[in-house]
C-alpha cells in the first residue's frame, strides 16, 4: 500500500504525521519505506543522523530515468525504517520536467521495482498542489489527509479533492482517501469542536476518531533526530499516534 500523506495547507502537521505513523508502523513491526518529496526535507533531516554526506536525493531519482531509488535510501534512526530522502534540489523538479510527457508519472515509475519490497509506503508531500504532489498522487494507491482544528482549516479543501478527482479521471483511478486525522486539535475549546464537526460534515466516516493534539513534544522530537516514540514514549502524542496507526492498519484490511 503506497499513502500519499497530503494537505496543500501548511502548518498542519503534514512531516509531524508523516514521521510518526511511519515510525508507529516500523514499530510494530511493518516494513515501511517513507518517501520524502518536499524540497524543505524535514522528514530527511528529523530521521537521518547525518545529512551532510547524501550525495543524491528524490530529484536525481525523478529528473533522471537512469537512476535506481535504491541509491537514496537510507536507514533511519527508528528500526526498520527506510527514508528515500529529500534536498532542497528538489525544488527544480518542475522546471526541469516542465514539457516532459511522463513528468507526472516519475515517481510512480520510480517505486514500481521496489514496492512489494514494503508493507507501506508513505509519501511526505510539499505543501502545494504542484507537479511534486501531483507525481505523489499518481503513485500514491490511497491519501492521508492531515487537517488542522483551526477556523481556517477547511480552506483549500475544495482545491484538494478537485484534484484528487482529476487525477483519478485522468491517471489514477484507483486512488483512494483512507483518512482523515485532525491534527494540533485543542479538546478544551468550543471552537476547536466545531471545526471538527465542520469536518466531519465534509468527510464523514473518512474522519479517524483518534486525533493529534497540540504537543511541545512532538515540536521537539525532530531536533534529537527522534521519532515521538524514542523521545517521548509515554507522551500523549505517542498514545494517540499509535492509536492512529492501529486505525491505519484496521482501515487497509477493509
Amino acid at each position: 500500500m503506497i499513502i500519499a500523506i497530503t494537505n496543500q495547507k501548511g502548518g498542519v502537521g503534514k512531516t509531524t504525521t508523516a514521521i510518526n505513523i511511519s515510525a508507529a508502523m516500523a514499530l510494530m513491526g511493518k516494513r515501511v519505506l517513507l518517501v520524502d518529496t518536499d524540497p524543505q526535507a524535514h522528514s530527511t533531516i528529523s530521521l537521518l543522523r547525518d545529512t551532510q554526506d547524501l550525495n543524491k536525493s528524490l530529484y536525481d531519482i525523478l529528473s533522471n530515468r537512469n537512476e535506481k531509488i535504491e541509491s537514496i535510501i537510507h536507514p533511519s534512526t527508528v528500526p526498520g525504517l527506510s527514508i528515500a530522502v529529500s534536498k532542497i534540489s528538489m525544488a527544480k523538479l518542475e522546471p526541469t520536467l516542465i514539457g516532459e510527457i511522463d513528468g507526472h508519472f516519475r515517481l510512480k515509475e520510480a517505486l514500481q521495482p521496489i514496492k512489494n519490497k514494503y508493507d507501506f509506503i508513505f509519501i511526505d508531500t510539499p505543501p502545494t498542489l504542484g507537479l511534486i504532489t501531483l507525481n505523489s498522487l499518481v503513485a500514491a494507491t490511497h491519501l492521508l489527509i492531515p487537517i488542522q482544528s483551526s477556523y481556517l482549516c477547511l480552506e483549500g479543501t475544495d482545491d484538494l479533492l478537485e484534484t484528487i478527482e482529476k487525477v483519478k479521471k485522468v491517471a489514477n483511478q484507483n486512488l483512494q482517501i483512507i483518512g482523515v486525522v485532525i491534527t494540533l486539535h485543542d479538546q478544551r475549546t468550543n471552537m476547536s469542536k466545531d471545526v471538527v464537526g465542520r469536518i466531519g460534515k465534509v468527510f464523514g466516516d473518512k474522519v479517524f476518531k483518534a486525533s493529534v493534539s497540540k504537543s511541545v513534544k512532538l515540536e521537539e522530537s525532530p531536533a534529537y533526530k527522534e521519532s515521538i516514540f524514542s523521545y517521548a514514549p509515554n507522551s500523549i502524542g505517542a498514545q494517540q499516534y499509535r492509536k492512529i496507526a492501529e486505525e491505519l492498519i484496521r482501515r487497509a484490511k477493509n
